[in-house]
């Protein structure tokens, strides 16, 4: 059953998550995702208003906000979900992880697809925003306040604002030591200054 399935997905994923039982009753995460598919079934089978008003009730009971015509894969993991809002031509694959405050959004007011689309097993931290219709890759790693407006490739950390990729060999994002790239190319520039320096006292 996919319910079990998504359950224990948050018990893997949250070490805070005790059993079975807690997950269904408290985590509004899987409330958001379970209304989300009520409404995505009303919205898909021409009963669109009804879809937007159980979305809108969502939004209302679980700070998570997921228009019922975004696309979403299984397994996927809300944790905690307050100020999460998921755009309408959105796509989620498999076995993502979205923390709290992340926008999967779109920078225009066009019709067509405008929001972006993850691949599976994707990471996207706390108040990240992924803005745009491009491809995030499988096993991506979307650092908290990151502000991605580009395509992602499979596999890679991105940091920053905006986002830069950082790492390209899939590893796990540690949130703490997470690379700052704008720091790193003003450690770089201050090196080659105090060399051009050198060289110039030297002359």
């Amino acid at each position: 059953m996919r319910l079990i399935e998504s359950i224990e997905a948050y018990q893997r994923n949250d070490p805070a998550a005790r059993s079975k039982f807690e997950v269904f009753w408290l985590y509004n995460g899987l409330h958001a995702v379970i209304y989300y598919r009520f409404a995505h079934w009303f919205f898909t089978h021409k009963m669109k208003f009804i879809g937007r008003w159980i979305s809108q009730i969502a939004r209302r009971r679980t700070g998570v906000e997921i228009h019922p015509a975004a696309k979403i894969g299984r397994r996927l993991v809300i944790d905690h979900g307050t100020g999460i809002v998921i755009g309408a031509t959105a796509e989620i694959g498999d076995d993502c992880l979205l923390y709290q405050g992340v926008t999967l959004g779109g920078t225009g007011a066009q019709r067509e697809k405008r929001h972006p689309t993850l691949g599976n097993n994707v990471m996207v931290g706390c108040g990240a925003k992924v803005l745009g219709p491009f491809k995030v890759g499988d096993n991506a790693r979307i650092a908290a306040n990151s502000v991605v407006l580009s395509e992602v490739p499979a596999n890679s950390t991105v940091v920053g604002v905006p986002g830069r990729v950082v790492r390209l060999n899939g590893e796990k994002l540690d949130h703490i030591h997470t690379p700052d790239p704008i720091r790193a190319e003003l450690d770089y520039l201050r090196e080659r200054l105090e060399k051009l320096e050198k060289h110039m006292e030297e002359q």
